[in-house]
């Protein structure tokens, strides 16, 4: 049934319950001649006369009556479908669907959840980890996070801060095997290198040169798809890794982890949230959205100005070598 139709029903019943179609239009929002334009086109849909009327009154016709007694309870339940509807829109509560990158995101995203569901324990959250990038649609997603350039699907984004990747290497392999001056020099060195579960290619490292991003593509001694066990391998002293600043930040500030050549950090890409049309969100996810905005957005947390590299980069190599 095409909208026109369920709109001249509208109008129809709305006619009999005031008495008058002009009364009905003025309740409707629209002028007497486009309600009685309405109503003759339904009639001549259903190829039934539904009222008489006159210029003062209206009145049922038996088909009319039949028609109204068969429709208001219809009417009636959309109406009630439409009312939930809305509440649910208003009420913090119901299921959250969220996609988010697996690398190095949960440590990230899990005190985001936590919190979130310790304001509004009425919320499920629904939570996919996928280095994928996948189909808005498909996820059936309420919100996602991206590491990278913005989404382009066309979906709102908001960067919410910058994804660093920081050379790193502990204090123990420093003491074994030196530390590198120069991107040059981490040929000679022990390389971990991150490859890419979807398509199983193998990542370059990437640095700023002279205001420009470059690669350099590394022998590894360790190639992993999981962000955490290479990161355990850096810890241990094994190998140095390009890490993100997500799994790095707390590290360095700990001191269990020292960046290395930390002039050439890159920080051209983002952590990025993303969403559909903020006018038509439920309050739940829109609440999400402004809770990770407000926790995330410019985070110094997971971000290590120059001056902090600096310092942490001169204090590891400050250490004696382990002879």
């Amino acid at each position: 049934m095409a909208i026109s139709d369920f709109r001249a029903i509208e109008t129809f019943t709305k006619a009999i319950e005031l008495g008058s179609i002009r009364r009905a239009a003025a309740a409707q929002g629209v002028s007497p001649q486009a309600a009685s334009q309405a109503l003759a086109a339904l009639e001549a849909r259903l190829g039934v006369r539904l009222l008489h009327r006159t210029t003062r009154s209206i009145a049922l016709t038996f088909e009319g009556q039949q028609f109204l007694e068969a429709t208001q309870p219809a009417l009636a339940a959309l109406e009630r479908a439409v009312d939930r509807a809305r509440t649910a829109k208003d009420e913090i509560a119901g299921p959250l669907r969220i996609v988010a990158p697996k690398y190095a995101f949960l440590p990230l995203l899990w005190p985001l959840v936590e919190e979130f569901c310790r304001r509004h324990p009425g919320v499920q959250p629904d939570l996919k980890l996928d280095d994928r990038i996948g189909n808005w649609v498909q996820d059936r997603a309420d919100v996602g996070f991206r590491i990278g350039s913005a989404p382009q699907d066309g979906v709102a984004a908001r960067r919410l801060f910058a994804m660093q990747l920081i050379v790193c290497a502990a204090p123990a392999y420093i003491a074994a095997h030196g530390a590198p001056n120069s991107i040059e020099q981490l040929a000679s060195h022990r390389c971990s290198v991150f490859r890419q579960s979807a398509t199983g290619r193998v990542l370059p490292w990437l640095f700023k040169v002279g205001g420009e991003v470059v690669s350099h593509d590394l022998p590894p001694t360790l190639s992993t798809n999981d962000a955490q066990l290479e990161t355990e391998a850096v810890l241990s002293g094994q190998v140095i890794g390009m890490l993100s600043n997500l799994s790095a930040a707390p590290l360095i500030r700990s001191g269990r982890l020292v960046p290395l050549l930390v002039d050439h950090v890159s920080d051209h890409m983002g952590v990025h949230v993303y969403y559909g049309s903020r006018t038509a969100l439920p309050s739940r996810v829109r609440a999400f959205i402004d809770l990770a905005v407000e926790r995330l957005a410019q985070s110094r947390e997971y971000v290590l100005d120059a001056r902090e590299l600096a310092a942490a980069e001169a204090k590891g190599r400050r250490k004696p070598r382990r002879r």
